[in-house]
């Protein structure tokens, strides 16, 4: 009797864990090698605000590049004056920590943005330093929880949560992640402070179907909302127009066009 017990047990496990025809680690690993565009070049509407409130409303330049599959961003502030010319550049690496700089207009000069600094507000926004990048799938643990769910403008969406393997390395307990089956972008994220509350939430608001060289179709996230639950505070980034897969020189992605702005 014991023995048939144990055997029920053990099946009930195994009909559990293939519940779902695809785990979390499987989905967020097709979300991070997601088809990005060879080349784009935006405009970016950034707007501030508090409880609903607009505070502020930047206009920003944005260059993109994906070569051997890793990213790398320029963004340039053109207006208002407070941060205009203030300059970030993003560089992914493979298996370690993007490298960051950002130029200061106030100080004529490049600095590394350090791993250290990666809570911190990136130029005033409620993105984070580490919130401009892109976790690798192998850093966390990934759980489904739900194989279908509707979630802002978004319907039929995957769930699911990533815990850090090194509670260090995030500033994050962890994450909750809404994501599209088609185009394999995370369109709502939710992320827990380290006492496990709810301190922000990361929401796309529409996605763009894009041609792009070699009949390719690119899905382009266009308007990107990060608010702090926590104290009601918003940035909202909403591309203006964007062009992809027109080349941009690679002196572009160098910190000497972040010292000089050409």
């Amino acid at each position: 009797m014991k023995l048939l017990k144990t055997l029920a047990v053990a099946a009930t496990f195994v009909v559990g864990a293939s519940a779902f025809a695809i785990d979390g680690t499987e989905i967020m690993t097709k979300v991070f090698d997601r088809q990005k565009p060879d080349f784009s070049k935006a405009s970016v509407q950034v707007t501030l605000a508090k409880n609903g409130k607009v505070e502020e409303t930047r206009n920003v330049g944005e260059y993109g590049r994906c070569k051997n599959g890793l990213s790398d961003v320029v963004m340039v502030f053109l207006s208002p004056a407070a941060v205009k010319d203030t300059r970030f550049l993003q560089k992914e690496n493979d298996g370690k920590d993007d490298d960051k700089w950002i130029y200061l207009p106030t100080l004529k000069s490049t600095r590394r943005v350090a791993a250290s600094d990666g809570t911190k507000a990136f130029v005033g926004t409620d993105f984070s330093y580490d919130d401009m990048s892109t976790r690798e799938v192998s850093d966390d643990t990934h759980e489904l929880l739900k194989e279908s769910e509707d979630k802002g403008n978004f319907k039929d969406l995957y769930v699911v949560k990533s815990t850090p393997k090194d509670p260090k390395s995030s500033q994050y307990s962890y994450r909750i992640s809404y994501i599209t089956k088609d185009a394999w972008i995370p369109t709502y994220i939710e992320m827990y402070d380290k006492k496990g509350k709810l301190l922000k939430v990361n929401e796309i608001k529409s996605i763009k179907k894009m041609p792009g060289t070699n009949d390719r179709v690119y899905n382009v996230p266009m308007e990107n909302v990060m608010t702090n639950v926590q104290n009601g505070h918003s940035t909202t980034m909403k591309m203006v127009n964007i062009v992809v897969d027109k080349p941009i020189p690679d002196h572009n992605f160098t910190t000497d066009f972040l010292t000089t702005g050409r």
